[in-house]
C-alpha cells in the first residue's frame, strides 16, 4: 500500500513537473518572439544592411553556446534574449528587402501567417494526442546537419535551385522539430525550459525564412 502510494506520489510530481517546464517554455517563447520582432523592427527602422554569413554564424553559435552553458542559471534567460534579440535583428533587413518589392508585404504576412498556423496546428497535435515522436530525433539530427551544409553551399556557390531545395527541406524538417521538441517536453525527455525555447525558437525562425524564400519564388522575386 505504502509502495502504491509512493508510486502515485512521484508520478504526480512527474506530471507537475512537465506541466510546469511547460508553462515555462511557452511564456518565454512568448517574450522571445515578442523581443525578435522589436529587434527586427530596430534594424528596419535603422536599415541595417545584412551581417553577412560569417558574421550572422559566429554570432549565433556563440550565443548558443553561451545560452547552453548557463542553461540552469538566470544567466541562461539573459543569453536567450541575446539570441533571439540577434537573430531578430539579423532578419530585419531580409524582411526590408521583400518589402520593398511591389507584392512584398504581401509574401511577409503570408510568411507569417503559415508558420503561426503550422506552429499552432503541430503543437496542438503533440499536446492532445500525446503521440511520443522521439523515434524522430536520430532523423531530423542528420537531416537539419546535411541541409545546413547544403543552405552553405547554396549560398557560396550561387546555386539558386538549391537553395529553393533547402527551403523546402528546412519547412518539413523544422515542422518535425517542433513535433519532436514538443512531444519531447510532454513526455519528460526535456526538464529545461530554456533549452526547450530555443529550440522552439529557432524552430519558428527558420519555419518563417523558409516560407518566405519559397513564397518570393512563387511569387516571381
Amino acid at each position: 500500500m505504502e509502495q502504491r502510494i509512493s508510486t502515485l506520489g512521484r508520478a504526480e510530481a512527474s506530471v507537475l513537473q512537465t506541466n510546469k517546464v511547460i508553462r515555462n517554455t511557452y511564456m518565454l517563447l512568448s517574450l522571445t518572439l515578442a523581443f525578435s520582432a522589436l529587434t527586427a523592427g530596430l534594424s528596419m527602422a535603422m536599415g541595417a544592411p545584412r551581417l553577412g554569413i560569417i558574421v550572422t554564424l559566429l554570432g549565433y553559435f556563440g550565443l548558443l553556446f553561451a545560452t547552453t552553458k548557463f542553461r540552469d542559471s538566470s544567466l541562461g534567460i539573459v543569453f536567450v534574449f541575446a539570441l533571439t534579440g540577434f537573430m531578430g535583428f539579423t532578419l530585419g533587413p531580409i524582411i526590408s528587402s521583400y518589402l520593398a518589392l511591389p507584392n512584398g508585404a504581401s509574401i511577409v504576412m503570408q510568411a507569417m501567417a503559415g508558420t503561426a498556423a503550422i506552429f499552432l496546428g503541430l503543437s496542438a497535435y503533440a499536446v492532445t494526442s500525446k503521440k511520443d515522436f522521439s523515434f524522430m530525433g536520430g532523423f531530423l539530427m542528420v537531416g537539419i546537419l546535411v541541409a545546413f551544409l547544403a543552405g552553405l553551399g547554396a549560398i557560396f556557390f550561387e546555386i539558386p535551385a538549391l537553395s529553393l531545395t533547402v527551403s523546402a527541406a528546412f519547412v518539413l524538417l523544422m515542422s518535425g522539430l517542433i513535433l519532436f521538441e514538443t512531444s519531447n517536453i510532454i513526455h519528460g525527455g526535456e526538464t529545461n525550459y530554456i533549452m526547450a525555447t530555443v529550440s522552439l525558437f529557432v524552430s519558428i525562425f527558420n519555419l518563417f525564412t523558409s516560407l518566405l524564400h519559397l513564397l518570393g519564388f512563387a511569387n516571381n522575386d
